[in-house]
């Protein structure tokens, strides 16, 4: 293995906490804290993202996991939280490694101030030696703008920091082309394009928030920056070090050939969709050659309550997903111009605007590689007759 490599490790709660007495599994964050720190003396800068804190949360407010509401894993995840780190302090001591606690909701990687802030952060922990661990804030975050699972938010992690590898431990020892209790299903030990094994991976365990389709879905994501994406069993001894080296079997997902630019791949891979629209088949066919951005008279329908800066999913008429961009207007102001066709940006809103809903410089197409998302329901908008 080469020196001066990031890599960013997620563990999922099945790992950390034990399911029975949803306690910590100390001697797996032994093993895996052991492995970290031969990482790092190899020259490796490591980031950990790790689940547990609700799951380990749940006996402190008396809720089992299958009865868990919103506001039940909200106040367990407040409890679990300092066990967690505590647990992960401890063990790092044994090794002399510097823990920080880097908790993360999805606003912090879908707007692009917040996102560059934390990249910044990471960035400080990573040139001082210390482990950052990462991990959904589940206690402010609600069920419309959380993250949903940490694999996702660990692949962002990943992108933010131009990692080079991207390993998620679980409970399995990598992906099944159908679902690994069914008769002749088998192991896929390489992956190219996720996309081809997606309906194979539906889910959970009792304890996490994802299954084996959002593995896949931050393999994606992973890959789009350049990473090489693996998944495998989490085990004590060597849980990282073994896959890396391949001595043991796991899914390697292959990083793309061509990187996509840092832009390209914040603007591309979201966690949650704010907003959509659907534009003409002339418009769709412009932004598909890359001469046009999106005004209102491209406009056919549009989707969500968005706010000026968030990114916007674009379809055509056929329901297919052409691209992302970043909006100039609110979805408010966006109908109001639709309405107010010929007229003047200024007139409208009051403040003067570039008046193309999203300039062409600030919309991307989905790669051969990105995943697209289905169509929301939407509304028609039209222009007074």
């Amino acid at each position: 293995m080469s020196k001066n490599k990031r890599i960013v490790i997620k563990v999922g709660s099945g790992l950390v906490v034990s399911a029975q007495e949803r306690a910590p599994r100390f001697a797996f964050l032994h093993g895996l804290m052991a492995d970290i720190a031969a990482l790092r003396a190899k020259g490796y800068e490591v980031v950990l993202t790790s689940s547990g804190a609700a799951a380990i949360g749940l006996d402190m407010i008396g809720v089992r996991p299958e009865d868990a509401g919103l506001q039940d894993k909200q106040a367990a995840a407040a409890c679990g939280q300092p066990l967690i780190i505590n647990a992960y302090k401890q063990v790092a001591l044994e090794f002399g490694i510097g823990i920080a606690q880097v908790l993360l909701t999805s606003e912090e990687m879908e707007n692009r101030r917040r996102y560059l802030n934390t990249k910044n952060t990471i960035e400080r922990l990573l040139k001082n030696g210390i482990l950052p661990i990462v991990n959904e804030n589940d206690t402010v975050t609600t069920k419309e703008i959380r993250v949903g699972d940490n694999d996702r938010l660990a692949a962002k992690v990943a992108q933010m920091i131009h990692a080079e590898e991207f390993v998620m431990l679980t409970d399995i020892d990598g992906l099944y082309d159908r679902p690994p209790h069914e008769e002749g299903a088998q192991f896929v030990s390489e992956v190219t394009d996720v996309a081809d094994f997606l309906d194979a991976t539906r889910g959970k365990g009792l304890l996490g928030s994802g299954g084996m389709l959002t593995k896949m879905q931050a393999a994606n994501m992973a890959q789009n920056a350049g990473a090489s994406a693996r998944i495998a069993r989490g085990i004590i001894e060597r849980p990282i070090s073994s896959v890396l080296e391949g001595k043991r079997r796991h899914t390697h997902c292959l990083a793309h050939g061509d990187p996509q630019s840092a832009w390209r791949v914040w603007l591309t891979d979201r966690l949650q969709m704010a907003g959509s629209v659907t534009v003409t088949a002339k418009a769709a066919k412009g932004l598909r050659a890359g001469t046009q951005g999106i005004g209102t008279t491209d406009l056919l329908a549009t989707s969500g309550e968005y706010q000026k800066g968030d990114v916007l999913h674009v379809y055509d008429e056929q329901g297919v997903e052409i691209g992302r961009g970043l909006t100039n207007f609110s979805s408010n102001e966006t109908a109001l111009l639709v309405r107010c066709e010929g007229e003047e940006v200024g007139d409208v809103l009051g403040y003067n605007s570039n008046s193309d809903i999203i300039a062409d410089r600030d919309f991307v197409l989905l790669g051969e590689h990105n995943l697209s998302w289905d169509q929301p329901e939407e509304s028609l908008l039209s222009a007074p007759a």
